[in-house]
């Protein structure tokens, strides 16, 4: 069982343009699509498509217009009462594939749906193999709140996933004594930790493993599996690091790309995997999920039809861990 956490979820309205983007100027579109997005979402999409056991942790207000897009997905749920609707994140998509993504910051939470959401995550973590916690968190919601849900879930001997950004990921890296065993940042966030420049680190493997290894030096995390955009994905373990290619694709929307990567790393870990399929598995959905319109997940055909290459290993050692760190 895969458990996710959406603490701040959306509804994802795909709006494909006839020409490319002119600012300030009128334009045609097709028709509005939406979905159930948020972060947290995807990944339990993408695996509910594999076949695989699981289930979504969302909080959802009154008559929310997040439910009418979940119902046809079938996808198994934990939904938490709140008092305000789901926001709505808006994808504009081009002809070429260039998607354009404005994203609302969703309301609040109050203390007492907080406590509550929490108190679900515990629940459905009962028996489950991971928790992803997953994307951002509500206006107004202390950083250190997934830091806090990740020291609750520790107890239970479920492993957990983070992926997040920001002041919530440096939260969750804090304390390297209670990292979580894997977290999935982009070039960017990862540079927004450690320093460095983004587009370097998206384009160089070598330079991209250096620096996973170093998040886990510094702070804590068992694996760290790096996104690099277009150019594949580094996973980063005690064992050592490797690098996938993405294998050549139509690009059509990156909206979820980086979750289905997500999605396909904890389906290979969960099936056991090594490290090189695992890190091979989670380029696949990844890339598979970039070759569809909006946050649609891949199925297991659409990863299956793509001729991703082998991983490979790289020669950045695993560096020692802060002493610190005792997990």
């Amino acid at each position: 069982m895969i458990v996710t956490v959406t603490a701040n979820p959306a509804i994802d309205r795909l709006v494909p343009l006839g020409s490319s983007l002119e600012r300030g100027a009128v334009q045609r579109t097709g028709a509005a699509v939406d979905q159930p997005g948020g972060k947290g979402i995807n990944v339990a999409r993408v695996v509910h498509a594999a076949g695989a056991r699981t289930c979504a942790v969302v909080p959802v207000g009154p008559h929310d217009a997040l439910l009418s897009t979940l119902e046809p997905t079938g996808l198994p749920t934990r939904l938490v009462p709140v008092a305000h609707p789901t926001r709505v994140n808006l994808t504009l998509a081009e002809p070429d594939g260039t998607t354009t993504k404005l994203n609302a910051p969703g309301a609040g939470l109050t203390g007492r749906e907080l406590d509550e959401l929490a108190s679900a995550v515990l629940r459905a973590a009962r028996g489950a193999q991971w928790v992803a916690i997953c994307g951002s968190l509500p206006t107004d919601v202390d950083p250190s709140w997934y830091a806090d849900l990740l020291r609750s879930l520790r107890g239970s001997g479920v492993r957990v996933a983070v992926d997040t950004s920001g002041p919530a990921l440096e939260a969750v890296l804090a304390d390297p004594a209670c990292a979580p065993d894997v977290v999935k940042p982009n070039g960017h966030e990862l540079v927004e930790i450690l320093g460095g420049d983004a587009e370097a680190v998206e384009a160089d493997p070598e330079l991209a493993a250096a620096a996973a290894q170093r998040l886990r030096a510094e702070r804590g995390p068992a694996d760290v599996l790096l996104t690099l955009g277009s150019t594949g994905a580094v996973l980063a373990t005690a064992a050592g690091s490797w690098f996938c290619a993405s294998p050549p694709i139509t690009p059509r929307s990156t909206v979820g790309a980086g979750d289905s990567s997500l999605a396909g790393y904890l389906l290979a870990r969960v099936a056991g995997h090594d490290d090189p399929t695992t890190v091979a598995t989670a380029v696949a959905h990844g890339s598979a999920a970039a070759a569809l319109p909006g946050s649609t997940p891949p199925t297991p055909a659409d990863v299956d039809a793509l001729a991703t290459p082998a991983a490979e290993g790289l020669g950045n050692a695993p560096t020692a861990k802060d002493p610190s760190w005792t997990a």
